[in-house]
């Protein structure tokens, strides 16, 4: 039952909470904005934002409904303490509008507009490019007291529709400036861990390294707790290790993880000598196999390790039901008891 002590507590928390979102609403000229974008007096963020990730297709559909006319949904900004706007949302609209007016998209696969396929900005009839440089967007603008948890706040929310986030990049959103997630990018760097995990151009820009770290550290410190949300999984672990972990434990298995597979996998986390991508499942399998044997041998030696094209690895390898509960711990402790002669 909600008693009235409970509704006092409620009602005095969203007046707070309220209290911390202050915004205006601006209309912005497609040609102001694209200026100021060029300018960097309008800019995206590198701690939360996605790097630009829309196809040719997805943004010849966006310029062709700008020249129609029809509705752009608002974008999010926010005021900054030097004067500038940061782009919450709004990035891949921005950033397609200043392609497309620098004459460097050509329009492509248009339905409505099919006359104009093959188009760029300067080939537009001139009244229709004066309409276009014309054309208002409206800006949610944020002041600039709002905190930056509010920030990725509003973009982490945002991103639960339309071109929809990866998990990993709206793990970004929440906690990039956690003093974990900085040291997740920085082992995604790593030179060693780069040879030894291909990762496709596509998936790089996406942080598909990130993603695959990030795995790696939760498995295997709580793989044994997991019930089936990847997602939901990595997201928990993120929170109750952002601001406390062994820094210098975890790198320390981090790399002598890496170490061992470059001495004894020849192909890496991959398939093949010439593999340019690295399946998640089979990174989760070796890496995380790996460290638990380690932990209980640290002076591991394997003769061989022939059983990695064996069809037992392949099975406990494939998509199919790959987040499932037996699965993960059934992957992991094979490669595990493999290496311990188990």
């Amino acid at each position: 039952m909600v008693t009235l002590d409970m509704k006092k507590t409620a009602e005095e928390q969203i007046k707070k909470l309220r209290k911390e979102i202050d915004y205006t609403t601006r209309d912005y000229s497609i040609d102001f904005l694209v200026q100021k974008f060029r300018e960097d007096e309008f800019y995206i963020p590198d701690e939360y934002q996605r790097q630009f990730i829309w196809d040719n297709n997805k943004r010849s559909l966006f310029i062709e409904s700008v020249l129609l006319g029809l509705p752009i949904p608002l974008m999010f900004f926010s005021d900054t303490d030097d004067g500038r706007c940061e782009i919450i949302d709004g990035a891949q609209r921005t950033q397609s509008l200043e392609e497309f007016m620098s004459d460097d998209l050509e329009l492509t696969n248009l339905k409505k507009l099919d006359s104009i396929n093959g188009f760029k900005y300067n080939d537009i009839p001139d009244y229709f490019k004066k309409k276009f440089d014309k054309t208002n967007i409206r800006v949610v603008v944020l002041s600039d007291e709002t905190t930056l948890d509010i920030r990725q706040e509003i973009f982490t929310r945002i991103n639960t529709s339309g071109e929809k986030a990866k998990p990993i990049e709206v793990i970004r959103g929440r906690f990039m400036q956690s003093d974990f997630m900085q040291f997740v990018k920085k082992c995604s760097e790593n030179e060693m861990f780069i040879k030894l995990c291909p990762i496709g151009e596509t998936l790089k820009k996406r942080y598909e390294g990130q993603e695959l770290v990030l795995r790696f550290f939760a498995y295997l410190n709580n793989y044994k707790n997991f019930e089936h949300r990847v997602d939901q999984f990595i997201d928990d672990y993120v929170e109750e290790n952002k601001d406390k972990f062994d820094e210098e434990e975890y790198l320390f298995e981090f790399n002598r993880m890496l170490k061992f597979v470059d001495d004894n996998f020849p192909f890496g986390f991959a398939k093949s000598k010439k593999a340019k991508s690295t399946p998640r499942v089979r990174f989760e399998a070796i890496s995380v196999g790996v460290a638990l044997a380690l932990r209980e041998n640290e002076s591991l030696n394997v003769d061989n390790i022939d059983w990695i094209e064996s069809d037992e690895f392949k099975i406990h390898t494939t998509s199919h039901a790959s987040n499932s509960t037996n699965r993960v711990t059934g992957r992991i402790e094979f490669v595990k008891n493999k290496l311990l002669g188990k």
